[in-house]
């Protein structure tokens, strides 16, 4: 029996890791984008993120430098409804199993680091940021995948024994935390070609910092015996990094201006540092022993936005996200199952309200193109929108302060299946999420 139950860890592992891939990749790097969501055809030091070309029309020559520090909550909540193998009256059968599981991740202190030298037309530019996951989330009472399976599990080897065991028997507990980081420097140069026209060209060394921790662990209840059915335990860190290549132009036309920015591609793969594998055979955990590499690249993103100046006090803007998950490597080729990739829509206003404040908010909508075989219990995401407000004050001529406030609402995904988890038996997952992030952040010119 204990080989089975070492069977149900890898199908638990096989999804991938909590927080994997490029789809998780961080839009949010400074609070002015909380305040107002859409950036990408504004000019501010923020921009190196979100417009970088458009920094090149910083007002004035010298070294502009901005600190930004956020605080992002999120909960992952699944609400599971499955048949699970019984013994009654003499009979095999099935009854309902319905259990909510809480997940939360945190975030306390997300930093983002920005800097541009201007001398006339030339601008050179750094970034650093945390441009994917920021944060660890945990299901102390584990997952659907792991009750369900392990459940199925222990009637099938039981019964065939001669002594079927059913849920009231036997007592499940599992746990399982992960966590991501994806850091990046960004590193570039901008030029103004004339008065309405400037350009940017740059990369983005990222290093990738994560790993997950868990168990399973299954026994008889005490008047049943008290046997061990299996430990399972696995802390397993990963590593990685690559390379991005980011392009920008930036076209100032009168009231309007344009803005392109298209993130390359970057290649990455994560490899393995196991600390602890604990299970009847190891080798059934093989693709996550210690040096193992997975493949969890940063998919290409291209960002078109507009803004105009409506009045000299007020400015809207629009934008456009497409990121290419389609065609970024994840594990077991998992972003097949994608509709799309990723589509984002984002609008924002801002209101001089005084010459020291202005008041501004934003809302962006996002689409995943999801499927049921992207989604996992550990590894969902949800349709959402999200909503920022906030203010920017002009400290004194050199220092600006933004703060900025963002919601968002996630649509539940259903997943309804009559092969719950590898068990041959129906169930049903709801999938829901929430998040909210706080940022403030200090602009300087020296």
């Amino acid at each position: 029996m204990k080989k089975f139950f070492s069977v149900s860890l890898l199908l638990w592992l096989s999804f991938s890791p909590l927080f994997a891939g490029g789809i998780l990749t961080n839009t949010n790097q400074h609070a002015a984008f909380l305040r107002m969501i859409s950036r990408g055809a504004s000019i501010g030091i923020d921009g190196l993120y979100t417009n970088p070309a458009g920094v090149s029309f910083l007002p004035h020559d010298g070294l502009t430098m901005s600190l930004s520090i956020q605080s992002a909550y999120q909960t992952r909540n699944i609400d599971a409804s499955y048949a699970t193998y019984a013994f009654k009256n003499g009979a095999v059968g099935t009854e309902m199993v319905n259990q909510y599981y809480k997940g939360k991740a945190s975030a306390p202190i997300i930093p983002s680091l920005y800097a541009a030298y201007k001398m006339d037309d030339l601008t050179l530019s750094a970034f650093f940021g945390v441009t994917g996951g920021g944060g660890k989330c945990s299901f102390d009472t584990g997952l659907p995948l792991f009750s369900s399976l392990v459940s199925a599990l222990i009637f099938q080897q039981s019964a065939a024994a001669g002594r079927p065991l059913n849920r009231d028997t036997y007592s499940i507990s599992s746990a399982m935390d992960g966590r991501q980081f994806i850091y990046a420097f960004q590193l570039g140069l901008g030029y103004k070609f004339n008065d309405w026209l400037a350009g940017f060209a740059g990369g983005k060394m990222n290093y990738f910092s994560g790993g997950y921790e868990g168990f399973v662990k299954a026994e008889l209840l005490p008047n049943y015996g008290g046997t061990q059915l299996t430990d399972i335990q696995l802390d397993c860190s990963q590593t990685g990094w690559g390379l991005t290549p980011v392009i920008g132009l930036d076209a100032k036309l009168d009231r309007w201006n344009f803005a392109l920015k298209y993130e390359f591609k970057t290649n990455l793969n994560i490899e393995n540092k196991t600390k602890t594998l604990v299970a009847p055979d190891p080798s059934l955990l093989a693709p996550y022993a210690d040096g193992v590499n997975t493949p969890s690249d940063i998919p290409a993103l291209l960002s078109i936005a507009a803004g105009c100046k409506v009045l000299p006090q007020w400015r809207v803007n629009a934008e456009f996200h497409h990121f290419d998950d389609k065609h970024a490597g994840m594990a077991n080729d998992k972003q097949k199952a994608l509709t799309h990739g990723t589509l984002e829509y984002l609008f924002g206003t801002e209101f001089d309200v005084t010459n020291f404040l202005t008041l501004s908010t934003g809302i962006q909508f996002t689409n995943y193109g999801l499927a049921d075989d992207f989604q996992s219990d550990t590894s969902f995401y949800c349709d959402s929108h999200s909503i920022g407000l906030g203010a920017a004050i002009k400290l004194s001529s050199r220092a600006l302060l933004n703060v900025g406030y963002m919601w968002t609402t996630y649509k539940d995904y259903t997943k309804k299946t009559d092969n719950y988890n590898q068990t041959k038996l129906p169930g049903t997952d709801i999938y829901s999420r929430s998040n909210k992030v706080f940022g403030v952040s200090l602009d300087y010119t020296f």
